[in-house]
């Protein structure tokens, strides 16, 4: 199983209250094939909310207590990405999901880079709160603009696999 970034498929679940929306993402979840989720929702937030961004580091330095999420207007939310990112985990062990598509940039699901945590629009290197946790446990996380190559991966082991049933 599959799980994607519920704004990537047009929930409307980001902090502006809007998403954005991936047509070929979106039909995979329509047919089944995944499933979406909203980490910060999971932890509590609501939408709209205040945009929010990491600060003095990225998700691996949040888990490591050296770094914070706060919002535009200087709130700690901080325990409600962790929340999120904990209850995702959970919903992926549960699901036996090894696989995630998260919205890119973002402090919970941003897998590459993140936004600077100056509010300036500026990105660093880095990983959110949720991709953080989820490395550590072993679980591949792409985003919207590089997942077809392990969509392609999936499937080859897929085949694979079915290939050895057959014999």
């Amino acid at each position: 199983m599959i799980l994607i970034s519920a704004c990537l498929v047009g929930k409307n679940v980001r902090y502006d209250g809007g998403n954005k929306l991936n047509d070929k993402l979106k039909k995979l979840v329509d047919d089944g094939y995944a499933k979406s989720i909203c980490p910060e929702i999971l932890g509590g937030l609501t939408t709209p909310r205040e945009p929010a961004e990491i600060v003095n580091g990225d998700g691996f330095d949040v888990w490591n207590h050296q770094a914070k999420v706060v919002t535009i207007s200087g709130e700690d939310v901080t325990e409600q990405y962790k929340v999120g990112a904990l209850e995702t985990l959970n919903i992926c062990k549960r699901l036996g999901c090894d696989t995630l598509i998260l919205k890119a940039d973002s402090p919970s699901c941003g897998s590459q880079k993140i936004y600077s945590g100056d509010f300036n629009g500026t990105k660093k290197e880095g990983s959110g709160v949720l991709t953080a946790l989820l490395t550590l446990h072993n679980i591949k996380v792409e985003d919207e603009t590089n997942y077809s190559l392990l969509l392609d991966e999936r499937r080859a082991a897929d085949h694979s696999e079915q290939k050895t049933s057959n014999k």
